[in-house]
Parts: C-alpha cells; sequence; structure tokens
C-alpha cells in the first residue's frame, strides 16, 4: 500500500482537471472552469501558466488537501517532439519544445509547463506518459503522396493504450499479442489507430491533419477547395487555422459542442441534427474500416471509446457498419486523469521504466 499521493493535472482549452489519487483511489478530483474573458488577456498558451496554476493551488488550498503528501506530480502529454510510448520525466529540454510549440500549439502544452514549475515548487518530480505525440508508424503509413509532405502522428495516444490495455486483460491476453483497432471520438477531435500487437502503426493525424470530423475539427477536407479559399483573401492564416481546429465539425454545423445537447436536438426530432451525427457515425466507420486493410484482415477486436458512444442512435450507426469486422468493445468514458494516476503509482512502485525526452 502506498501512502503517498499523486497529482494530475489535466488542461483543456475552456478548464484544467486535477485530482488527486492515493494508489488508485481517487481522494479530490475537480474541473476549474475558465471563462472566455479571463483567458482573452493571454496572447498566447503558455501564459495562460501561472493563471491556471495560481487558480489549481487556490483550490488544493481551499478543500485543505496537504501538498506534502504529494510524491510525483503528472501532467497531461503536450505536443513535444515525437517520442515512443512510455513515461518520461518532463525536463527543461521538453518545457522548451512545449513552450515554443516544437509540433504545434495546444492548450495540452501546459499540462507539462504547470506539472514541472508546481513539482519544483513541492521538491518532487514531474513526468508525462504516452504524450500526444507518440510516434510508431511504419515506413508505409507516412507516405502522403507528395515528398514535401510525410504524415505526422498526432492522436489521442494516452486513451488509446489506456483502453486497449484494459481490453487486453479483460480477455486474459498481452496487449502485445492483440491486433485491434480502437477509435477515440473525443471533444477535441477523433483518432482512429491500427494497433499491431503493441504499436500503432497507423492513425489519422487528429489535431490539423485528417480523418473524421469530430465536435469541433474539420478532418479531411476538399483540399482544392481549401487551397482556394487560403488564396482567396478573405481569411488570415490564423482564421483558417481555427477554422479547422476548433472551429469546424459539429460546432459549425450546429452551432453547439455540447453532445448532450445535441442529443437532445436529436431525440426531440432535429432532422440536420440527426444527418450530422450519421454523417460522422458514416466517416467513422469508413475509417475504422480501413484498417482492416493496414492489419491485413487479422483484426481480434474493435474498441470504441468516447461519451458520443453513449448515444445509442449513434453507437448503433457504427455498430451496423463495422460490427462484421470483429468483436466490439465499448468504452464510453474516456478517464485520461485514470491512466495518468496510474502511471504516477508505478513510478512509486518502481515499476515502471523512465525515459528520458532529449
Amino acid at each position: 500500500m502506498i501512502n503517498k499521493c499523486i497529482l494530475v493535472i489535466y488542461p483543456e482549452v475552456h478548464e484544467t482537471r486535477i485530482g488527486i489519487y492515493r494508489n488508485m483511489d481517487p481522494v479530490f478530483l475537480k474541473t476549474i472552469r475558465h471563462n472566455d474573458e479571463d483567458l482573452a488577456a493571454f496572447s498566447s498558451v503558455p501564459e495562460q501558466k501561472t493563471f491556471r496554476k495560481d487558480a489549481i493551488l487556490k483550490e488544493l488550498k481551499r478543500n485543505d488537501l496537504r501538498l506534502e503528501n504529494i510524491a510525483v506530480v503528472m501532467g497531461r502529454s503536450g505536443m513535444v517532439k515525437p517520442v515512443s510510448q512510455g513515461v518520461f520525466e518532463i525536463n527543461n529540454t521538453m518545457i522548451n519544445d512545449l513552450t515554443v510549440g516544437v509540433m504545434g500549439m495546444h492548450e495540452t502544452n501546459l499540462g507539462g509547463l504547470i506539472a514541472f514549475d508546481l513539482a519544483n515548487e513541492l521538491g518532487v518530480k514531474a513526468y508525462m506518459a504516452n504524450p500526444v505525440v507518440v510516434d510508431e508508424l511504419t515506413d508505409l503509413a507516412r507516405v502522403t503522396g507528395h515528398p514535401m509532405f510525410e504524415r505526422k502522428s498526432i492522436f489521442h495516444a494516452l486513451n488509446h493504450k489506456h483502453v486497449a490495455c484494459k481490453y487486453s486483460k479483460s480477455v486474459h491476453k498481452k496487449y502485445t499479442d492483440l491486433n485491434l483497432i480502437v477509435c477515440h471520438v473525443g471533444s477535441g477531435g477523433v483518432s482512429i489507430g491500427a494497433h499491431q500487437k503493441g504499436k500503432v502503426v497507423d492513425v489519422n493525424q487528429a489535431f490539423d491533419g485528417g480523418g473524421p470530423f469530430s465536435i469541433r475539427r474539420t478532418g479531411t477536407l476538399p483540399m482544392g477547395q481549401l487551397v482556394h479559399l487560403c488564396f482567396s483573401g478573405k481569411y488570415t492564416e490564423q482564421e483558417v487555422m481555427e477554422m479547422i481546429t476548433s472551429k469546424g465539425g459539429y460546432f459549425a454545423y450546429l452551432g453547439t459542442d455540447n453532445v448532450n445537447a445535441i442529443n437532445r436536438m436529436i431525440a426531440e426530432g432535429d432532422e440536420k441534427a440527426r444527418f450530422i451525427s450519421m454523417a460522422l457515425a458514416y466517416a467513422v466507420s469508413k475509417e475504422i474500416a480501413s484498417h482492416y486493410a493496414t492489419l491485413e484482415g487479422k483484426v481480434d477486436a474493435i474498441i470504441l471509446t468516447g461519451l458520443i458512444f453513449d448515444s445509442e442512435l449513434f453507437l448503433e450507426d457504427v455498430k451496423n457498419r463495422v460490427g462484421g469486422i470483429a468483436p466490439i468493445a465499448l468504452y464510453p468514458s474516456v478517464n485520461d486523469l485514470e491512466a495518468l494516476a496510474s502511471y504516477g503509482l508505478g513510478i512509486l512502485k518502481g515499476e515502471v521504466t523512465l525515459k528520458e525526452y532529449i
């Protein structure tokens, strides 16, 4: 039994989620919401670091949580340089790459930045596990169609690996012995990957690359139309990037990114909401089915994860299209805090082989 605690820091666009775990038992869970007015005061994501860190410390103090009991700080993965799967101690090199956005700038970068600062103040160490840039792609999967471009691996690696390992344990097999297709449909994007014997050998680039659209991202767009739009003079580069990464998908079609609200619209007979939901299920199913070819027809299971699968209509739409490929396992809740806490516990037990970020 480990008596020391693990602090997990998980920033998102408009909120910062935190958790304190003892072993795998959550002692404290809190979502700190940030309004648009407060965030608008910062000209870049890294500038939010102190604001969000102070909000975390205020919340911990308000709930009489003893900081001296924290032995490990786990930060949500950010967009660092491509790495292999595993757990990394957050070091100065990583902090620099998160600050400059070496692979892109997103609120996930704040996870490492805040965790590192807090850990230094507490006299402990901070870690990151399976960041969004875990790269296990095959050489074939990198080819795009033009030598000036190469596919990048940016996806929900933490949750992909977490649910894949959970499923493997449930069938009494090793993750490294199975071929799985993992489909993550989250609030931030959709990533669908082919897991071949423990490695994600192919996956759509879920940030600003391609694949199905999502709650706020466009996914793959018609290239010619996109090029013409970029040179139309009507939009700046920033506006186009926002359109692709945060103002597309359900939000662009329906004016909301609230899944519960969208489900209510469908339940109340909103034909447009139902049609867009069907279109996403269609796109997700096509991407899943493509990995039947990636895995050469040898698929042990399809894993569906994300709150959207709480919708029976959406779930049935997908199951009807891909259910014949392989058995389907459902993990509708995404618990990245729990996943990070499990790695933190592994560190405390000495069961995790730490990797150095260089």
